[in-house]
């Protein structure tokens, strides 16, 4: 029997063979015994093979001695077999025992669902298989360098990989994609998906449209032998309209046109692009599913359906609205129109006591988000997507998300970024167009950091429940700001850094206003000569903030400081050398000092340097760049986060693996310290502070659907406090989104968790669900207690004074494993001290337990019972320590 398989190669085995004597012709019948990987499905016992492309079945009657000499063969004739396709073929019933272990592969997925490829690409939709959804939602493009990076991997089936490999230089294949563009492209192109290679070219495909007013596609193609070509479609794209878009290779035929030579795509090698990217900006407008047919051209009618059916719903109320939204914004009144219709929003808002009021005021806000005012448009969106005053409609708040975004609203922006980190409202999660919202803003964090305004305010992680930093928010007629500026007339430099910093910035409840802020850097600079003023001075005169720019009178207050060994200011020397004298010797040589004393800024700067070649004496070497971003990434620079994400998101080949998920993270956290998201955390502050409950609530709910997780927990403590009629749902959803937004690893060990211990006594309680989930509450305060905070600590000595048994990975991952087995007063008493840096969470009956086992201590180890004296001195020291 041969064998041929679809690889191209062929494999030949012996069935059956027996001698004949001579005599009378006579009619002899066979019994077929073929392999079983040529017959059955593979389930574990019956092996894998390969896709069989057809099967041959040969018989010759041969002289014997004479080995396998082709003269030797007296007759011969051949068969046609026609075996079934891998998964079309039946599972062979084994009259077998199996080992334990081949039951278990048996039950795996793998065996237990067999399905073609094609099936397998429409339910898991993984970039193995042969139909890829590069994008599967609707992605807002704002026209920026900011789109979405997705990358392929072979396949894991040998066939298909052997395939594609040899299609690379004659492709066979087919991308798919839907696009709504709202401008015309203001650069000589824009970018709409095009794939870029390892070397960083352009590769095959890629797609733009031309400049303002043709609207025509350019596409270009890397064909064999290193040729490159390209060419204009006669299709113009029209403005406000869907449109799908599909790229067809046929050898040397794409989409009709026919190349002189055959294009090469390799679709594994470098990452492919939606919309903006590092060498293009993108096209403006939004764009819908995009689909990658890997090995196959499917028909029109499938493409429809496969494409655009699924995604049929929302675009057309995506559309609706634009439609319904769509008015005259060229009209000299819509900008005062707008305005004045949101600040009549806030006021009768603000005049409003419950969520009734919104249902009212959501029209006005509607129609100025009509006259294009984006505050208007995400503040519905947050309405609708809480269900504030109005029916929870995800939809309608996922697309009035998708208008202001569009428009490069910074909220907005983190509210889709958040959405499509967690799979919100059913819209899936995806880390990468997280990225390309949360990158957006994060690169305007750092362009809003250097140009400070009156409506950004300093991100402040503020947590309605502590007493003590709320009683630290304060004002210009504050008694503690009057008691910092007496304390800075006295020469406190500490004071005048403080007051300097709250009037800069904005922090700790003052408002901004950065000339004051000036004068008291000055004075600190001046009169106090303290360093971190004279570094603080020499930035503002140097940049111009606040104070007439005067260059060589900075460059003397760094020098001051950096005598003093100040290390902000050594880097900001340093960048003075780079910048205005190009001296890169003396910049990196200042750059180096500043980073053996861990400034971020001087990490930064070095990993610039190595980027772009300007380190003297050395190539450019983007890996050991890479690694100074790190490092100023994690030593908390915004703009460190930004290019470590910027090279995690792509990877570098063969040093760096793309790493989409914590790329998102990184950008994430930087995105989350833009100022417009601090002034609405301040706005929500000021509001509790004058028991303006309601009007707290709207604006630290506006901060929560943007993920950020101090205003997701002040929002459920808020409801908890007041019970608002939608308090219960929203008391359980925020503590849960709070506990867990994400953090990194190396911020965890420095905060506490209060959304954790909240949720954890949810559970304990058995509010929401109606039922106690003790297991659920030990998880919560274990992840509480892992981040070193001392009510996790007790919350899990309650539930074993409740009776809970602990499991035992509670006990190893909190290094308790050898407590597993113990009484409980062993374990209560290593909770209790593990939390007794806060002695005032301890419960009298707590404090009964340690108190008991630390006099048996004393008794056991002395021999003696202990004396009234120490009782005495263990509760006085309880009493102190408490109250």
């Amino acid at each position: 029997s041969v064998v041929y398989f679809e690889t191209g190669t062929m494999s030949t085995f012996l069935l059956r063979q027996w001698r004949c004597i001579p005599g009378e012709p006579r009619i002899r019948t066979l019994k077929l015994i073929l392999p079983d990987w040529l017959v059955y499905q593979a389930d574990g016992i019956v092996p894998d093979s390969q896709w069989v492309l057809s099967c041959l079945l040969r018989v010759m009657v041969r002289y014997s001695g004479f080995g396998d000499a082709e003269w030797a063969i007296a007759a011969r004739d051949v068969a046609s077999l026609e075996p079934k396709p891998s998964f079309s073929r039946p599972v062979k019933q084994h009259q077998l025992c199996f080992s334990w272990s081949s039951q278990m592969v048996r039950l795996t997925p793998k065996f237990l669902r067999k399905i073609c490829p094609v099936e397998q690409a429409k339910l898991i939709l993984f970039s193995s298989t042969e139909t890829v959804n590069l994008l599967s939602s609707v992605f807002a493009s704002s026209g920026g360098s900011f789109g979405i990076t997705k990358t392929l991997v072979p396949f894991n089936n040998e066939v298909l990989e052997y395939f594609r490999v040899e299609g690379i230089s004659f492709p066979w294949c087919m991308f798919s994609m839907w696009i709504f563009v709202t401008k015309h492209c203001q650069e000589r192109l824009c970018g709409v998906f095009y794939h870029i290679d390892s070397h960083n070219n352009y590769a095959t495909p890629a797609v733009f449209l031309t400049y303002s007013g043709i609207k025509k596609m350019f596409l270009h193609i890397h064909q064999v032998l290193g040729y490159s070509s390209a060419f204009l479609s006669p299709f113009k794209v029209p403005l406000n309209e869907w449109c799908q878009l599909r790229v067809t290779f046929q050898g040397r035929t794409v989409s009709s046109h026919l190349f002189r030579f055959t294009p090469v795509l390799d679709d594994t090698d470098g990452y492919f692009v939606v919309g903006g990217g590092r060498y293009i900006r993108g096209v403006e407008g939004y764009f819908g599913p995009l689909v990658h047919y890997r090995n196959r051209i499917p028909a029109h009618s499938m493409v429809m359906h496969y494409s655009c059916v699924q995604s049929l719903f929302i675009c057309s109320l995506h559309l609706q609205l634009i439609i319904s939204l769509s008015c005259n914004l060229m009209t000299s009144t819509s900008h005062i129109t707008c305005r004045a219709l949101y600040q009549l929003s806030l006021h009768k808002l603000g005049r409003g006591s419950t969520s009734g009021v919104v249902s009212r005021i959501l029209p006005l806000l509607l129609q100025a988000g009509c006259l294009a005012d984006n505050r208007a448009l995400h503040m519905s969106a947050v309405f609708y997507s809480a269900g504030l005053g109005v029916r929870k409609q995800p939809n309608k708040a996922w697309l009035l998300s998708l208008l202001a975004a569009q428009k490069d609203y910074r909220l907005s922006l983190l509210h889709l970024g958040h959405m499509h980190h967690q799979g919100l409202h059913g819209v899936g999660t995806d880390p990468d167009l997280a990225y390309a919202y949360y990158a957006n803003i994060a690169k305007q964090t750092t362009i809003d950091r250097h140009k400070p305004s009156p409506e950004q305010t300093f991100v402040e992680a503020i947590y309605l429940n502590n007493e003590e930093v709320l009683n630290q928010q304060t004002n210009e007629e504050h008694h503690i700001f009057q008691w910092l500026k007496l304390q800075a007339r006295r020469g406190a430099a500490d004071a005048e850094q403080s007051i300097a910093r709250m009037l800069f910035w904005g922090q700790q409840g003052v408002s901004p206003n950065i000339q004051k802020a000036v004068r008291h850097y000055e004075r600190g600079a001046v009169e106090l000569e303290d360093p971190v003023s004279m570094y603080d001075y020499g930035i503002v005169l140097l940049q111009g903030h606040g104070v007439e720019q005067d260059i060589p009178k900075a460059i003397t207050f760094l020098k001051k400081a950096m005598d003093q060994g100040f290390a902000p200011a050594i880097s900001a020397l340093a960048w003075y050398y780079e910048q205005f004298e190009q001296n890169y010797e003396k910049a990196v040589e200042l750059w180096e000092q500043a980073d053996l004393l861990e400034n971020p800024e001087a990490a930064l700067n070095l990993g610039v340097m190595y980027s772009q070649g300007l380190y003297p004496g050395k190539a450019a070497d983007q890996y050991l760049a890479y690694q100074y971003y790190l490092k100023s990434a994690r030593r908390g620079h915004i703009r460190g986060a930004v290019l470590v994400a910027d090279i995690w998101i792509i990877g570098i080949p063969g040093r760096v693996n793309r790493r989409p998920l914590d790329a998102m993270l990184w950008v994430k956290w930087a995105a989350e310290h833009n100022g417009y998201l601090g002034s609405i955390l301040r706005k929500g502050l000021e509001s509790y502070l004058k028991s303006d409950m309601f009007n707290s609530l709207l604006f630290y709910m506006m901060a929560a659907e943007s993920g950020y997780a101090a205003a997701q927990f002040n929002v459920a403590y808020l409801c908890e406090q007041n019970m608002v009629t939608f308090a219960l749902h929203c008391v359980w959803e925020y503590y849960n989104q709070a506990s867990f937004s994400d953090t990194f690893l190396f911020l965890l060990q420095f905060i506490t968790s209060p959304a954790l211990i909240k949720m954890g006594d949810l559970m304990f309680e058995g509010q929401g669900r109606g039922w106690k989930d003790l297991f659920s509450a030990a998880q919560m305060y274990k992840e509480a207690a892992l981040r070193n905070d001392p009510q996790g600590w007790y919350s899990l000595g309650l539930l074993v004074e409740e009776g809970y048994k602990l499991p035992m990975l509670i006990f190893t991952e909190l290094g308790l494993s050898d407590l597993y087995l113990q009484e409980n007063s062993l374990l209560l008493n290593a909770l209790y001290k593990s939390s007794k840096t806060d002695w005032s969470l301890i419960s009298d009956s707590g404090w009964r337990h340690w108190v008991y086992v630390q006099l048996m201590r004393d008794w056991t180890e002395k021999d003696t019972f202990p004396s009234i004296f120490s009782v005495f001195d263990i509760l006085t020291h309880f009493r102190m320590q408490k109250y």
